[in-house]
């Protein structure tokens, strides 16, 4: 029937989400009609068969779409896109998804968490949400207003762009508490990008990405409840109600609210080791959905507010604050957020697609810590628009671009006000080659003009190259920039007697440099079989050079907190290999070292960050037992092992308040058991920090806080000791 000096067809065949966005579907079957030539597409939904002298009809096949009978009449590269089936009888599949998994195809290198490995703590917002995953360090910024702060390559969360769904969402004035506005009952997923991201997403990505997918009202329980309490009087309700309005338009009301009362001093220094506070969240989504049209939209409206009390056991807001009789503070935030997302995939040509993201926010916090007041409003706009097609043919893809954004800050630190505003204009391009066997290339360029910045130009590339079935390699390049924050990213030195100085010789805000940083990764991922069963090693190596930082010293006095333009070279080495085995189909194991050597050229000299450990070791151990009447145990347990980690210069402090140089290892473990009672119900208990590691003076002076020597940021181990914690489950 078919006669080609070229004697293979080559195609891919595709399949759109309800987001209209398009992927390969692996798997398919591809085959001639009445002939024994077949094939399967590979991971990336691509194909390559056989011409057949006997059949022109080319059989498309996937359990769950419908099945097409193409005719081929040429050579011509073939795309073809499976359209669902409208109804299916009922089948039962049974297998094991993994709750993590490092990215095969991907080009960059990114893990992927869902819901199952977020449910294995319990993961109350986004900053709790990487207790069970080594590529993420959490440790507590200070010791009095119980926030968490994540590490990745070494670098801490105002390097990482971390957005909702690919719209930039924490960062300038919520940096320090905006991960504690996310509820982890929200999460749909997590990416956990390490070194540089796309072009797409912006230029201020410098060490990593870390983006959440929210559960979508279209294709989650219609209802859904959790209920938790812990040991340290942290009292939490999650709920979501989710309706299909229409055959297109779906909504989704979500609920969070927290609150703590209960006041804990287990170190007996005065002071709380959990603030008090409470929080209420709410969302709401709107879908729409219209696979025939082409079009897709997210719009989504927001509002927290959170108030927090912060200091000493006896501290009363109404009677002691700006008195100077028992030290303590408030920090109390309110947020609006809107958001909205609009695609459309040409009907005719089914891989190109336009976008559209765009969001607003209001972040105002009013906050004092002793006499030490600092209050900043922040209005952000962000648009971004992407249009994404082929050149030639599927294997040469591209997306291209514009961005606008606007910060408008307004800051009171302690008697005096900042007022600034930054507005950027960029445009991207970014190309991507697969050649469908074994290699791949994304490179991508911005271009953008800031306001304090000026004119940037933004180059990242990505390489993934597979040289056997088992094994990929990946390199990364690429370069970043962004504006330091100082105050609002640093507000843990107001908890503290530190004066504040500021050498300001700069070109931006604050009399500041930008900060601009190369980051350079190669990473190898190996995935095989032992004993029947999965393993995967990955090994990751990136260097993050600076070559403008803003430096953050609090090593030149212990009564001063020094910033400054970098003058010599700050550099980031991480290195970590990860080991992930399923050891039987009811067990997982995972494993993992990594390596932080980070050096800073302070004025006194150059030397290794200060509470950051240089080496920790992770092991994670998870078990299912088998569902016996919907009925199912699942036992997660965590240990970490964190060397030791530089302190702060304190030598000229009266002896009674120094600190030694360094401070000694320390071990955490935190396990979580499960009963799954049915599909609907499941009860859940678990502790935090068994082995009751502590601080043994997180708090220095807490006998004279309104002394000279005063400080809660030297803090390298936990503040709240063995933390108890239980909960319920429901879904519809």
């Amino acid at each position: 029937m078919l006669s080609f000096s070229q004697e293979k067809l080559k195609g891919m065949v595709m399949i759109t989400n309800e987001e209209q966005q398009v992927s390969g579907l692996p798997g398919a079957s591809v085959y001639w009609l009445e002939t024994t030539i077949g094939t399967t597409t590979n991971n990336e939904g691509w194909f390559e068969i056989d011409l057949s002298e006997k059949s022109n009809k080319l059989v498309v096949s996937y359990i769950g779409y419908q099945t097409d009978t193409l005719i081929v009449t040429s050579n011509k590269e073939l795309h073809h896109f499976l359209k669902p089936t409208l109804s299916l009888s009922e089948i039962e599949i049974k297998g094991k998804q993994n709750s993590t998994a490092t990215s095969f195809f991907s080009p960059m290198n990114t893990i992927t968490i869902n819901e199952a490995e977020l449910l294995k703590a319990a993961c109350c917002n986004l900053s709790e949400s990487f207790e069970t995953n080594p590529a993420v360090g959490v440790s507590y910024a200070d010791a009095i207003s119980g926030v968490k702060e994540i590490k990745m390559l070494g670098l801490t969360s105002p390097y990482i762009l971390i957005s909702q769904e690919n719209i930039p969402s924490v960062r300038g004035a919520s940096q320090v508490y905006g991960m504690s506005f996310i509820p982890g009952t929200w999460i749909e997923s997590i990416q956990v990008t390490k070194g540089m991201g796309s072009v797409v997403n912006g230029f201020e990505s410098i060490s990593g990405q870390i983006n959440t997918e929210l559960k979508k009202p279209r294709n989650s329980n219609s209802f859904f409840a959790n209920l938790y309490g812990s040991g340290s009087g942290r009292l939490e309700l999650n709920a979501h109600i989710l309706k299909n309005i229409s055959d297109s338009w779906s909504t989704g009301l979500f609920v969070h609210t927290n609150h703590r009362q209960l006041k804990v001093d287990r170190n007996g220094d005065g002071f709380l080791d959990v603030p008090l506070g409470s929080q209420l969240n709410l969302l709401n989504r709107w879908q729409y959905a219209n696979p025939t049209s082409g079009w897709v939209s997210f719009l989504d409206v927001k509002y927290v507010a959170d108030a927090k009390q912060i200091g000493s056991l006896a501290y009363n807001p109404e009677v002691d604050k700006f008195q100077g009789t028992e030290y303590g503070g408030e920090i109390d935030t309110k947020r609006f957020e809107f958001s909205s997302k609009l695609g459309y995939v040409f009907k005719d040509k089914p891989y190109q697609s336009i976008g559209f993201q765009s969001s607003y926010s209001n972040h105002n916090q009013q906050s004092y810590f002793g006499y030490n007041v600092y209050n900043i409003e922040q209005n952000s706009f962000y648009f971004n628009s992407i249009f994404q097609s082929i050149l030639f043919n599927t294997m040469h893809t591209f997306k291209t671009g514009i961005s606008v954004s606007y910060d408008g800050y307004k800051e009171q630190v302690l008697l005096d006000a900042y007022t600034r505003n930054e507005n950027s204009m960029g445009g991207f391009f970014e190309y991507t080659y697969d050649n469908i066997d074994n290699l791949t290339v994304v490179a991508g360029l911005r271009a953008d003009y800031h306001t304090v910045m000026k004119y940037m130009i933004t180059p990242r590339i990505h390489v993934r190259y597979e040289p056997w079935d088992s094994g990929v390699f990946k390199i990364a390049a690429g370069k970043g920039q962004r504006i330091a924050s100082i105050f609002a990213e640093n507000q843990k030195m107001f908890a503290s007697s530190r004066t504040i100085s500021i050498d300001d010789q700069g070109e931006g805000s604050y009399g500041l440099n930008p900060e601009i940083a190369w980051n350079y990764g190669l990473s190898y991922l190996h995935k095989t079989k032992v004993f029947g069963n999965s393993v995967s090693l990955s090994l990751d190596y990136f260097i993050t050079d600076f070559s403008q930082q803003v430096i953050v010293d609090y090593d030149a006095s212990p009564r001063e907190v020094q910033f400054y333009n970098l003058n010599g070279s700050s550099t980031a080495k991480s290195f970590q290999a990860e080991l992930n085995y399923e050891l039987h189909s009811l067990w997982d194991l995972r494993i993992a070292y990594q390596l932080n050597d980070v050096e800073i050229a302070y004025k006194k000299g150059r030397l290794q960050k200060p509470l950051q450990p240089k080496e920790t070791y992770f092991v994670n151990v998870g078990y299912q037992s088998k569902k016996i009447k919907e009925r199912q145990w699942k036992w997660d347990m965590t240990y970490n092992w964190l060397g030791e980690q530089r302190i702060p210069d304190t030598s000229q402090n009266p002896i009674a308040y120094q600190l030694a140089e360094y401070s000694s290892p320390t071990q955490l473990l935190h396990s979580q058991l499960t009963y799954v009672l049915s599909d609907n119900l499941e009860f859940y208990v678990g502790a935090e920090n068994i082995l009751d590691t502590t601080q043994k003076n997180p708090v220095l002076a807490s006998d004279d806080p309104f002394g000279p020597y005063f400080d809660s940021t030297l803090v390298y181990a936990p503040v709240l000791g063995r933390m108890y914690y239980g909960g319920i489950r429901y879904n519809l």
